[in-house]
Parts: structure tokens; sequence; C-alpha cells
């Protein structure tokens, strides 16, 4: 990040420093940065440029942010040695170095966000020809892109170093860790000018920009996070009036005819096919055993033996739905087959996984995420969207917050349970009750990368993960030896090495 910083900023010194000559070849109608942001069209397009980035962080993220939990592992491929394949395998480990390439991509792609975001918010002050209800929905909604990226970025890393302003010169790029006291108080500044600066919900379905509803949840979710959680009930019981609520059905929520419906508080767009402006979500592939042909899932013949493979569901959390909960046949399938010794996988059938025992003789069942999987228009991957934010989360934060104060959480609790098919809970204690909502959030958002991060705030990662590294090593024989060691250092990630190495004032974490 630090050397596209540098570039950008010397291209901008060199063109402001050159005067008029047989060199200077742009038309003087073109756009530059002295011109560029002017109107509100041209914010508009930048405040659209400040998303797409998001789409690289989701595609990273399961890796960070799902695969080092309980909830997934990977498939071997020990035929293939190559670093995209052993850098994704030593994330999900508790194996990876600072040098990680992918841990490097999470935290290029945040910064991109954030990048983008600045641009807009320094430079609307002065765009006199943006009116100001445009100037406050535009910095509203980078303001909200800001505050989400920091908040991955904290979780993921401790302190990072704070960039609130445009990047204009090569010093301006290189800014020491801030703590992650600091990081928190600018989420939550950035994230309160959101809820005042964006509208709420227009309708539905939503247009797919971030809104009042998006910058309250991610403000209550960092005061769950920060234990101020008379705060997160204040905010979160704002949205029913906003007109969010719950679908009728669980697996409506990631259908690609609902997006940005009732449920949806925030989510990542994509758009699948081959046309102009077609954005294609490929991780309906990466979620698949390697195989030829995925026909039998997809209904499309796709090879996906270079991206598959990734975020296969584990038995530990298979086996932690209760009976009859609709969640689990709308999250998980079945697909069996056989591996050949390239492992790469032929599938033979696709089944239900309710009531599921074992594979006929002579085949392998893999479970894979099913919640993305539809109906696939393209090659390149499909229309379903990414969840950032549902408001089935939302209640669960706030039975959450209503716990920890000591109030009864069951209305919330249960409203996402009665959903999924289930008894309500009518527990009172205050330590079973916290169990349960934790449990509950694991069901419920499987795979949408929140299950590490619950374990690390909940003071259970350590534990949990070093027992189900010990169980997953009688069920697997392809884990190195020193796989799921973990340790507190290992509750956040290495800063990439090369930002360590180009930024003399950064320090790296502990233990690495």
């Amino acid at each position: 990040m630090k050397n596209l910083y540098i570039a950008i900023a010397l291209l901008g010194l060199g063109a402001s420093s050159c005067k008029k000559s047989f060199t200077d070849l742009s038309p003087q109608s073109s756009y530059s940065d002295a011109n560029y942001y002017k109107t509100t069209q041209q914010f508009g397009s930048a405040v659209t440029a400040a998303y797409a980035p998001l789409r690289d962080v989701v595609v990273n993220d399961y890796l960070m942010s799902e695969q080092r939990s309980d909830n997934a592992i990977y498939q071997s491929i020990l035929s293939n040695r190559g670093t995209a394949y052993t850098d994704r395998e030593a994330l999900c480990e508790f194996m990876d170095a600072s040098t990680n390439s992918y841990n490097a991509s999470e935290w290029q792609y945040c910064y991109q966000v954030i990048s983008r975001a600045n641009i807009v918010i320094s430079r609307l002050p002065s765009a006199t020809a943006v009116n100001a209800d445009s100037a406050k929905y535009y910095d509203g909604q980078c303001k909200f892109l800001r505050a989400l990226m920091y908040f991955k970025l904290v979780r993921l890393y401790g302190g990072v170093p704070l960039f609130l302003k445009e990047v204009k010169t090569p010093e301006q790029a290189f800014l020491p860790r801030s703590t992650a006291d600091q990081v928190y108080t600018q989420i939550v500044a950035d994230a309160n000018d959101a809820i005042k600066e964006l509208p709420a919900p227009g309708g539905f379905p939503q247009t797919g920009n971030a809104t009042r509803g998006a910058a309250t949840v991610l403000l209550a979710d960092v005061d769950v996070y920060l234990k101020k959680y008379a705060d997160a009930v204040t905010l979160l019981n704002t949205l029913p009036a906003m007109g969010y609520s719950l679908n009728a059905n669980y697996s409506d929520a990631f259908q690609p005819a609902n997006k940005n419906g009732r449920e949806s508080v925030f989510e990542v767009q994509f758009l699948g096919g081959t046309g102009t402006g077609s954005t294609p979500n490929p991780l309906v592939y990466y979620f698949l055993p390697r195989s030829s042909s995925t026909a039998l899932v997809t209904g499309i013949a796709i090879n996906n033996q270079s991206t598959g493979g990734w975020n296969t569901p584990t038995k530990d959390l298979i086996g932690s739905y209760e009976s009859g909960d609709k969640r689990l046949d709308a999250s998980i399938g079945i697909v069996e087959g056989t591996y050949n010794a390239s492992d790469y996988f032929t599938y033979s059938a696709v089944k239900s996984i309710v009531g599921y025992t074992a594979p006929p003789s002579g085949k392998v069942a893999v479970p894979y995420v099913k919640k993305y999987q539809h109906a696939t228009p393209a090659v390149s991957g499909s229309s379903d969207d990414f969840p950032i934010y549902r408001y089935s989360e939302a209640l669960l934060l706030l039975a959450e917050a209503l716990n920890e104060q000591g109030q009864s959480p069951l209305a919330p609790l249960n409203a996402v349970r009665e959903r999924a098919g289930l008894a309500d809970i009518t527990a009172t204690d205050q330590a079973t009750l916290r169990a349960a909502i934790l449990h509950e959030r694991r069901i419920e958002l499987a795979f949408e990368d929140k299950r590490w991060h619950d374990l690390v705030r909940s003071g259970n990662a350590v534990a949990v993960m070093n027992a189900f590294g010990a169980t997953l090593k009688t069920q697997i024989s392809y884990l190195p030896t020193g796989a799921y060691t973990v340790t507190d250092n290992r509750l956040l990630y290495p800063l990439p090495q090369a930002e360590v190495g180009l930024n003399t004032q950064l320090t790296q974490n502990p233990g690495y």
C-alpha cells in the first residue's frame, strides 16, 4: 500500500512541477487530479470507486475470519505445494508468518477502501458545486466505509496506522501505529457522523449504498465489542422504525432475487454475467471441492481445480446444529464422489445433509457451503451478494447487550430461533444465556466471517481452537505437527512484513 501511495504522490508532484512543453500531450478537455473533484457526478463516481475494493475484501476475508475458526477447514492438495495453497492453509492452521500473501492482501484491500474514502472526505469541503445534501450523503457513505474497514483492521491486527486525510506527499504515506483505543475512537466518531448524515432506507429493495441503518448496526457492533451495552441497545432499538425485519425463511436472505431486502442491513454487491458492469462473485466455486466439473452443484460445468477446496464446513459445526434447525439444510450440503491421486474430486451425487449418515461404499462425502449456491449465470461467478450485516445479527447483538446488563434477552433471541423452527429458550441465568447467544450467532451467521471475531472477543479463542485442533488431528491426516497450536499472540495477525520493512515507524505484533 505504501508503494502505491508513494507512486501516486510522486506522480502528482511531477505533474505540478512541469510547465507546458511538447511532452504535454493531454487534451485540455481531459480530466486530471486538479480538475476532476468538482461536480456532484464526479464525487458520486468517486464514492462508487470507494465501495469497489469491498469485493476484494470479502473474497479474501473468509481465510482470515471464518476458516481461522472451528467452523471451517480446507481440503488438502498435497500434490501441489505452491504458495497459493500453502499460504491459505497456514492461516487456517495458525502457522502463518508475516510474509503470508493473503494476510498482506487483506491489509492492502482494507486500506484501499480507506484511501479512496479519504480522498472524498478531504475534497468535499472545497467542492462548491456540490450541494449540501449531496455532500452530506457522500461524506456519510465514506465515513461508514472508513469506519467499517478500521473496525476490521483493528480486530485483525490491533492498533494500525490511522490515515484520515488524502495522502499527497511521500512523507504522509508513513505513519506509526495508533493504539487500538485511538482506532476505536475514530471508528465511533465516523460511525456517529454517518448516522447523522445518511438517510434511512427509502424502501425495499435498497440501492446497496450505505444507509443510516448500516451505520447504526456498525456502531452497535462496535459498542458491544467495547462493552458499551446501554449505547448498543439504544441504537439497535431504532431499527424497526426504519423498516427492517426478518424474512419468513432463513434461506430467503441469501437469494439473489432478495438482494438488499428488508433483512439486509448492508451487503457487498455482486453482479454475475459477462457483460459491461458485471462483477461476479467467485466464492461459490471457492467453497466447493476441487473438480474438473461442478455441474451437479452449480448447474453448469465449471473447472474449479485451481480455486476450490476452501471453507469446508467442519464436523464440529455440523454437530452443533440442534435437531430440526432449518438453517442446517439451508447452509450446508453434501457432495459425494471420489478423489484421484492429484487430490481432485469427481462429483457423483448431491445429497441433503439432513439425516445424512454415510456415503456408499467407495465414495467420499464432502460437506460444502450451500447458502451462497444459487443459479450461476457465468463461469466467472454468481450474482450472490455477500452479507456484512443482516437484521438477524442486529437482533442477536440486542440480545447480547440486554443480557450483559442483566435484562432479559429472550424476545430478540427467540425471534431468531423461531424463524429457524426451534423452541424458545426459557433460561434466565446470565451465564447460560451468554453461551446460548454465542451459540446462536455461530449457527445463524455461519460462513459470514463472524466466528473468529466472536471467539476472540468472548475470550474463548485459545481454549476452543486448541481443543478443536486436537480433535481435528484425529479425523484428518494431512495437518502439520505444529498446526492448531494457539497462543494469545495468535489472537492478532502479524502486520505484513512488506509494510514493516518499508515503514520503519511500524512495530510488529508480539510472537511474529
